[in-house]
């Protein structure tokens, strides 16, 4: 018998705290409040499938960042069978997928608001 949708939803949500622990090594944000992670999906056997991207197709640490977060959930969370990170680039990614904890961490480093700054530069009416 497999896992209940209560039980899956809990380790889908502790991946998402463990994911918080992770960084890009070039951006002091954790990849979850950057945006970076499109999809964490639990089956019924525990095994966990995570879909992320990048702020950038050219980015030369792509494999690093990818292995940081399969490592963080394996040696955070022995109830996940197994673990997978896949790395997608459809939609690509948008300062508009960073989470408002990410927007004010940037905030506070940047001194400026990057999400605002990227819609004004990206908006039509320019």
């Amino acid at each position: 018998m497999g896992l209940t949708d209560s039980e899956r939803e809990a380790i889908r949500n502790k991946v998402i705290e463990v994911l918080k622990t992770v960084y890009d090594p070039e951006i002091p944000v954790n990849v979850y409040d950057l945006g970076l992670i499109y999809d964490v999906d639990v089956d019924e056997e525990g095994r966990v499938n995570i879909q992320m991207t990048l702020t950038a197709p050219g980015c030369p640490i792509a494999g690093m960042v990818l292995a940081s977060a399969e490592l963080a959930i394996k040696e955070n969370m022995p109830e996940a069978r197994e673990v997978h990170v896949g790395l997608v680039w459809d939609p690509p990614w948008t300062p508009l997928r960073i989470t408002p904890e990410g927007r004010e961490a940037l905030k506070k480093l940047l001194g400026y608001d990057l999400v605002e700054e990227w819609m004004k530069a990206t908006s039509p009416s320019r």
